[in-house]
């Protein structure tokens, strides 16, 4: 049985405390440190746990220039499009808008944030993706994802959970969309 002190710890950590052997140096986590594979619980759902038609959404978030220029950053995309305002004003769009892949890896954070596969995803393994209107600076997006099929692949530790994934912006329309493929571990001892 876990002391009352040990329980304490164990709740602000979340049941989900990985320590390295040279992060353990407050007094507070050492203890935690020496117990975590007595601690650990997955965060995320097994494979078992995901059911066809099972909805997720996230929160919304709103795009801002930092976000268009950070990404251009690491990306290495510089194109007119998204960092011109005057060359921008000038095309289709009449404005800068957000890169493509900007919109799918705010797609990715924001259904991440909500840890359903924190800690259970073995493989990003598919992914089909379709950009259908543009991401403006000030659009607030969020995502939701709909488990469109599983199956079971016992020899990868775990099973294919299919999601049909949209990023919807605030006027209720679906700017991109697409399937993911991920492999998500199966229960312990399941």
């Amino acid at each position: 049985m876990m002391s009352s002190s040990r329980a304490d710890l164990a709740m602000r950590l979340g049941g989900s405390f990985i320590g390295a052997a040279g992060a353990c140096k407050s007094d507070e986590y050492r203890e935690a440190c020496s117990l975590t594979t007595q601690l650990f619980v997955p965060r995320g759902r097994f494979f078992e746990q995901f059911k066809p038609g099972d909805t997720i959404v996230s929160a919304g978030r709103t795009i801002t220039e930092a976000d268009i220029v950070n990404f251009a950053g690491v990306a290495g995309d510089f194109a007119q499009i998204h960092l011109n305002a005057e060359r921008a004003r000038q095309s289709p769009y009449g404005r800068r808008i957000a890169h493509g892949m900007l919109g799918l890896s705010i797609a990715t954070g924001l259904l991440a944030q909500l840890g359903f596969i924190e800690e259970t995803i073995l493989a990003f393994r598919e992914l089909t993706w379709k950009f259908s209107l543009p991401i403006y600076i000030g659009d607030t997006v969020h995502a939701q994802a709909e488990v469109a099929g599983t199956k079971a692949v016992p020899q990868m530790g775990g099973g294919m959970v299919n999601l049909s994934v949209q990023l919807i912006n605030q006027d209720v329309q679906v700017v991109q969309s697409g399937r993911w493929g991920l492999l998500i571990a199966s229960r312990p001892g399941g």
